[in-house]
Order: structure tokens, then C-alpha cells, then sequence
């Protein structure tokens, strides 16, 4: 552990519980503008994560030689992206 580093989490430097306590009044809502129809349909819903795959993945176990094994994490990173394209064309 680093010394100079503190040993807490850092924090959000807000005052957490003066915003949690504050009650909003009636008075702010006449602060915000009404919403229009123009409004709402230039809003759009944005959906997080990772995008659906169309053809996806499925996890499978299989007992392979040592050996080979061996040899195909020798050609370096993506050795399994370029093992499944390898069996994807001798299917087709």
C-alpha cells in the first residue's frame, strides 16, 4: 500500500444530506417551463450496455490436447476469436 495515498474511499465532496433533506416547494415549480408536445418528441430513450449481437455467442466446455492448446495461445491474443473463425468455416 502506498503511503501517500489515503486509506478511505474517495468522496463525492457534496453536502449529501442537505440535498436529501430538502423539500421542494411549491413556489419551484413555477421556475420550470411547461412541457410541449415539440418537447416530447424530441426526447429519446438511449438504452445502455452492449448492442444485441446477431449471431451470439454461446459457452461451451471441450477437452482439447494440451498440446494444442499450447499451440493456438502461442499465436498471442484473440487465439480464440481466430479458433472459432477457423471452425465457422469448416461448417460452411
Amino acid at each position: 500500500m502506498n503511503v501517500n495515498k489515503p486509506a478511505s474511499a474517495h468522496t463525492l465532496k457534496s453536502d449529501l444530506k442537505r440535498v436529501d433533506s430538502h423539500k421542494i416547494k411549491s413556489a419551484e415549480y413555477s421556475e420550470l417551463p411547461e412541457l410541449t408536445d415539440d418537447m416530447l418528441s424530441r426526447g429519446t430513450v438511449k438504452r445502455g450496455g452492449r448492442p444485441v449481437a446477431t449471431n451470439p455467442r454461446k459457452q461451451v466446455t471441450i477437452r482439447l490436447p494440451e498440446t494444442v492448446l499450447a499451440a493456438w495461445k502461442a499465436t498471442g491474443p484473440g487465439w480464440q476469436t481466430r479458433m472459432a473463425e477457423l471452425l465457422s468455416k469448416r461448417v460452411a
